[in-house]
């Protein structure tokens, strides 16, 4: 039987969905090389403005532009209302996770979440044990991944609470767009972003116990796969963008070098891991990090968004118990559901794992970027095989989820609009309040019938618009 695929802009009977039809109505007036030329304006404007990522290991060169496609993914204003709340409930779940589980630990007390799961978890942070942060804040900035199945109901698809990114493209992708085409916008009333950096900004000041503190974002450096967002977001921010070297402590105080001298430094928005942070405390061989940072961090005299171990709430096999936290911190129910999961720890769930291979996507608890993951239904005998020796050598390290019918939009491809699967990434910031801006990162798998949006693996990104009734 034929797969049901939702798509976001036509309904089962051919129908346009009333929140797209100003668009539709635009693309039947518009001649096609019209289209055509708009397309490469945007590319090359991206490619002028240095918008790339980093392919790792690519033997045809690192550099990549990611693709945009002009045709923008609608959601209505109250189908975001929906996804809004949603996603602020569980960001402050997760939050009050992090400072329950590096104090009182009263989830693990409460048998709702195994000790195993978390304290031998990686990602958990024995540094990070008893300190009081400011707010009890720590993803101060998140990433919700949203996936809709077959009948349209969205599931969370994962948390991103370390370090997420994505959020200059959306940014981008707008901007292009209004750019090529401004009679879009003034037909209808699309809710606006360009704000973002500004709500980031404030997020990030809030989130200190400092008078106007002095913020800047700290980056691995030029050759990191995200760069280009980093240095964005800091001239968005008209803050400094600075490596470990630009940065030292002293007196349990962090400081910048600057052309007049030492200046203080309050909060450092990072976008590294953990383990690169402070070569005193975590990786010794570390070249990235600033050493004594978090002897600076636990005496209060920095604030690090994200807090330090807060990769053991996104982990993916923590991600199971995320709805039971919701109700045992807030005491609701969740308002977006889960994707069923299973957790291939488990001996009984491992062997449904094995016995429906063919049928399952398997990821990596601690994999990201799409790599390290199995789509059954996509793959050959031998990656089968492959992954079933992985599972039985090593089963704690995987979870299995059923493969979402994710849905579809019409996109710009080879040989004109066709069907392509999307998700949706909208970003949460955590500070004297949790906030969104409308809309998010769509990604797109650009393959036919491919279900992998990430850029690394060949997706690309729209805009997405937020139509206000």
């Amino acid at each position: 039987m034929a797969r049901q695929y939702y798509d976001e802009m036509y309904d089962a009977r051919g129908k346009c969905r009333p929140h797209y039809q100003e668009f539709a109505r635009w693309l039947a007036a518009t001649p096609p090389e019209q289209l055509a030329q708009r397309r490469r304006e945007a590319d090359l404007l991206f490619h002028r403005a240095g918008i790339t990522f980093t392919l790792y290991g690519d033997e045809q060169g690192t550099e990549r532009l990611i693709p945009f496609d002009t045709i923008p993914r609608s959601i209505t204003g109250r189908e975001w209302q929906g996804i809004e709340r949603g996603c602020i409930q569980r960001v402050q779940a997760l939050n009050m996770f992090l400072a329950d589980l590096y104090h009182g630990q009263r989830i693990i007390k409460g048998g709702i979440i195994p000790a195993e799961q978390v304290l031998a978890n990686e990602c958990y942070q024995i540094a990070m044990q008893g300190l009081d942060l400011h707010r009890d804040t720590y993803a101060h900035i998140a990433g919700v991944d949203l996936v809709r199945d077959g009948d349209g109901t969205y599931y969370v698809l994962e948390d991103n609470l370390r370090t997420p990114s994505g959020v200059s493209y959306m940014l981008e992708d707008r901007k292009m767009m209004m750019r090529l085409f401004p009679e879009l916008f003034a037909a209808q009333r699309i809710a606006p972003i360009d704000h973002y950096p500004s709500l980031l900004l404030s997020t990030l000041k809030d989130s200190s116990p400092v008078d106007d503190p002095c913020v800047v974002v700290l980056t691995p450096g030029s050759f990191n796969s995200a760069y280009f967002e980093h240095a964005f977001l800091a001239r968005e921010m008209g803050v400094e963008l600075v490596e470990g070297a630009d940065l030292f402590v002293r007196d349990d105080r962090v400081f910048m070098r600057t052309t007049a001298g030492p200046r203080r430094v309050d909060v450092i928005y990072r976008r590294l891991d953990d383990i690169y942070l402070d070569p005193l405390a975590f990786n010794p061989g570390s070249m990235l990090g600033v050493p004594g940072l978090l002897a600076a961090y636990r005496s209060g005299n920095v604030l690090l968004a994200n807090a330090i171990g807060t990769g053991v709430a996104d982990d993916k096999s923590v991600y199971p118990y995320v709805p039971d936290m919701i109700r045992f911190y807030l005491d609701e129910e969740p308002i977006l559901a889960n994707v069923p999961t299973w957790q291939c720890r488990k001996p009984e769930e491992l062997s449904h794992v094995l016995a429906h291979l063919p049928e399952l996507v398997v990821k990596e608890t601690q994999g990201s970027g799409g790599y390290g993951m199995l789509v059954g239904p996509a793959a050959s005998k031998a990656e089968l095989e492959d992954f079933r020796q992985r599972l039985k050598a090593n089963p704690a390290a995987y979870i299995a989820q059923p493969t979402l019918s994710l849905s579809t939009c019409p996109t710009f491809v080879e040989n004109g609009i066709a069907p392509r699967h999307i998700d949706l990434r909208p970003f949460v910031l955590s500070g004297k309040e949790t906030r969104l801006v409308p809309g998010g990162l769509t990604r797109v798998a650009l393959r036919e019938g491919s279900l992998v949006v990430n850029s690394s693996q060949g997706g690309g990104t729209k805009d997405t618009w937020v139509v206000e009734e």
